[in-house]
């Protein structure tokens, strides 16, 4: 080769780029046998946090976007119960409303190897379409959607059980 980069033999610089390209492969190799990556987890998915019955009923249902309106929301979704949002069971796991779409779908709750439970179509965790469960104390189930997009047009999910399980509400005496 004849010529020069930035007055640097273009020989030169071809062999600089060729032991660069050789290094880090090598790197890259040696990173693996040394037991540095860390291997795909193989096997059955751990269980969820959450079965299908701990979240069937009826929910106060709101949503936030900023984590300073989480407690303003859950006090609002409260008074939701009027027109609540309902939850079933079904066959796979849950039937509720998805995105986008005002049909009820079934929906899995699924565990994954990251220790973090999703509720969604599909029996793969951390779908598009998955929420993911941030929080769930028996009464308030927090729902965050996996998908930037969603998740900025309809935030943080925030339901609260309607009355006590098993319950109806006391209906007021005329009179």
């Amino acid at each position: 080769m004849t010529g020069s980069f930035r007055g640097i033999p273009l020989a030169v610089v071809s062999a600089a780029l060729a032991l660069a390209l050789l290094l880090g492969g090598c790197a890259g190799s040696m990173h693996s046998l040394s037991g540095g990556g860390s291997p795909a987890p193989t096997g059955p998915l751990p269980p969820p946090s959450i079965s299908p019955e701990d979240i069937v009923g009826r929910w106060g249902l709101g949503a936030y976007h900023r984590p300073q309106d989480r407690a303003r929301t859950i006090t609002a979704a409260r008074g939701q119960c009027k027109q609540p949002y309902v939850i079933n069971r079904s066959s796979i796991g849950v039937a509720m409303l998805g995105y986008d779409n005002p049909q009820v779908q079934d929906m899995q709750i699924k565990g994954s190897y990251e220790g973090k439970t999703y509720i969604g179509p599909g029996p793969e965790p951390h779908g598009q379409s998955d929420r993911e469960v941030e929080s769930f104390d028996g009464r308030v189930l927090v729902l965050k959607w996996v998908d930037p997009e969603v998740a900025g047009r309809y935030g943080t999910m925030v339901l609260v059980r309607c009355g006590a399980e098993g319950t109806s509400k006391s209906k007021r005496a005329a009179k």
